[in-house]
């Protein structure tokens, strides 16, 4: 179970640094959520938003930081 209290923490540590990573994007003027190739659709009585490329630039980015982190962990 302690192991598992650990996982659970650094889980937990990762998205408090995410969130303060994306307030700090946020007042910097980055347009996250609003990039070209984001899919919004606004009709009479519904509106969809699909951030696709917002979700392709994430995944690039925490792609290559754990690729780099994983590399200077060996």
């Amino acid at each position: 179970m302690i192991e598992f209290g650990k996982a659970f923490l650094g889980f937990g540590l990762v998205l408090v640094l995410v969130g303060a990573l994306m307030m700090i994007a946020g007042r910097a003027g980055l347009p996250l959520g609003r990039l070209p190739g984001d899919i919004a659709y606004k009709g009479k009585h519904v509106s969809v938003y699909f951030p696709l490329a917002t979700s392709l630039l994430i995944s690039i980015v925490l792609s290559v930081l754990f690729f780099l982190i994983s590399r200077f962990l060996r």
